[in-house]
């Protein structure tokens, strides 16, 4: 086996890693509005497309990594890898580079087949993208053995693939998701807040229309 497949396996795991840290930071600072509109939105964005093309490479260096008696689930992974790489970057390439500059000059309305809310178009693209990514990693989790070290990727991926799955929850499931956050943020700000009127208030401004959970 060519030692490089390794390499750029690692180095775009290590770049997946990075960008979805990366993600998540702006995403726990969005909640608690240390950012707003328009940066919450832009580095979301921005960091949702640096995971995508390092994830694709690091499922196609494992399909050739994988033994031959298992390329039958890396090749399911990599199928659906690429499925989902199309369908979440032609979701942000919109948001990022059409859909943010317009609203911030004024001419949104031009453009709201393209804003991604709740249930619209670019909604869905992102539903199917994260459910194709899970599946990627559903499959992926196949090709470890259940001993050793290759256990412990085996869990990794399949813990990811419950994360995702957990994201599903938010995509169609939007504003019981928004209850259930906004009930774990209320918990911490009514421990500190003297005055009701006042939490409410604060947990009210952090869900606004401008603010997106994308997990």
């Amino acid at each position: 086996m060519n030692k490089s497949i390794y390499k750029i396996g690692f180095y775009a795991g290590v770049t997946t890693f990075a960008s979805t840290t990366a993600f998540v930071v702006v995403q726990l600072l969005q909640l608690l509005g240390v950012i707003t509109y328009p940066y919450n939105e832009t580095l979301i964005y921005l960091f949702s497309l640096c995971i995508v093309i390092p994830f694709l490479i690091e499922i196609l260096a494992l399909h050739y990594a994988t033994a031959e008696d298992k390329k039958i689930w890396s090749h399911a992974a990599l199928i659906f890898a690429i499925i989902y790489s199309v369908f979440v970057t032609s979701n942000y390439i919109a948001q990022f580079a059409t859909v943010i500059p317009m609203t911030l000059n004024g001419t949104s309305n031009e453009v709201l087949i393209l804003k991604q809310t709740p249930h619209s178009l670019f909604w869905d693209f992102d539903a199917i993208g994260y459910i194709c990514m899970g599946l990627a990693m559903l499959f992926a989790a196949q090709v470890f053995e259940r001993n050793g070290n290759s256990k412990m990727g085996q869990n990794f991926f399949l813990g990811k693939d419950g994360c995702y799955s957990f994201n599903c929850i938010g995509i169609f499931l939007p504003n019981i998701f928004r209850k259930v956050i906004n009930a774990c943020f209320a918990v911490g700000h009514y421990r500190t807040c003297s005055n009701a009127t006042t939490c409410n208030n604060i947990q009210k401004e952090k869900f606004s229309n401008n603010s997106i959970l994308k997990f």
